[in-house]
């Protein structure tokens, strides 16, 4: 049995075959039912007890081998069947592959960006998971504020100063204030979380940009300027504001602001729900608690904030009825922007 074993082994690491036909033939000389092989194994049970390890490896090798050349065999074979296949063109163009877009999200909050980096604004961002003194604390909001319950904000942890998801990019205001040099010209776009029920007209994640600017001399008359330019720059030439008194604990005075209704012109329609204008952000003076807070002399320098939700813009923009679109991946919806890529 070892002559034979040995004399198998020689022949299959000399076997050389150039067509499926042999390579099959020689796999059921060695491997089939009565291949040379499986006989072999069934000579193995006449083998002495003592000899049956020695031999049982010597087989299980032999066969490892065998299987191991038949496909290498079958797959030089294909390999050169391929190279030679006349019928195959190079030249040939691939198949199509489908190409994504931008997210109506994204294209909204960039245009925005684009808009204020034309004013002369930076872009500033922070973390998303922040501490309460740069979400509330430093913006002014005294202890017993609303925003500060529960039921508007996810907290991660309680302390004396409690980690959360932020609730506004406001805090990455707070953070340039601490650290930029005056004068300060900055736009700080990002993702914010509230613990609220998700509706057509809101969600518990959405986008933010909000602008911040200080210097010395800093009025009202400037805010209302920036944001008119602003307005104009992503709605349209003709587009108007108004200025609506509002309260925020981080500035003082504040304004809600809204524009004229882009679909309408101000003749009313179910968009701007007859009123031809429709609110897009909040705005006013940073409150001299703020500068102070962060280390800035508020009897020398002065500024204005202002903030808006992408999501919202977008709606605006592109007549978008329902704010859950930008949040459920459906293909449908997300190829009408395919254009924008």
């Amino acid at each position: 049995m070892k002559e034979r074993i040995e004399a198998l082994m020689a022949e299959i690491e000399s076997l050389k075959c150039r067509k499926e036909q042999e390579i099959e033939e020689a796999r059921v000389r060695l491997l089939g039912k009565k291949g040379e092989i499986t006989k072999l194994f069934e000579d193995f049970r006449s083998v002495a007890p003592e000899m049956k390890r020695e031999f049982g490896q010597k087989l299980n090798i032999l066969k490892n081998t065998a299987v191991a050349k038949i496909e290498e065999l079958r797959a030089s074979v294909q390999e050169s069947a391929s190279a030679g296949d006349s019928s195959f063109d190079s030249t040939m163009p691939g198949d199509p592959v489908a190409i994504g877009s931008r997210h109506p999200v994204s294209i909204v909050r960039e245009e925005i960006v684009n808009i204020f980096r034309k004013f002369g604004y930076d872009v500033a961002e922070g973390p998303e998971i922040e501490d309460d003194w740069h979400v509330f604390e430093a913006l002014n909001f005294p202890p017993e504020h609303p925003a500060r319950e529960m039921q508007d904000t996810f907290f991660i942890s309680a302390s004396d100063n409690p980690v959360l998801l932020r609730t506004h990019t406001s805090s990455v205001q707070v953070r340039a204030m601490e650290k930029m040099p005056l004068p300060i010209r900055i736009v700080c776009p990002g993702r914010v979380f509230r613990n609220e029920a998700i509706s057509a007209r809101a969600h518990c994640i959405f986008h933010q940009v909000e602008g911040l600017y200080i210097d010395e001399g800093v009025t009202f008359a400037d805010m209302k300027q920036a944001i008119l330019l602003f307005a104009r720059e992503m709605f349209g030439p003709q587009t108007q504001i108004r200025m609506r008194p509002s309260y925020f604990p981080f500035t003082e005075p504040s304004a809600e602001i809204d524009v004229s209704c882009n679909i309408c012109h101000g003749k009313g329609c179910n968009i701007c729900k007859g009123t031809g204008w429709l609110e897009i952000m909040g705005c006013g003076m940073v409150d001299p608690n703020v500068l102070e807070a962060s280390g800035i002399d508020s009897k020398k320098y002065s500024g204005f904030a202002f903030g808006m939700g992408v999501e919202r813009i977008a709606m605006l923009k592109w007549q978008v009825k329902d704010l859950r679109n930008y949040f459920e991946n459906d293909m449908r919806f997300l190829k009408e922007f395919e254009t924008f890529i």
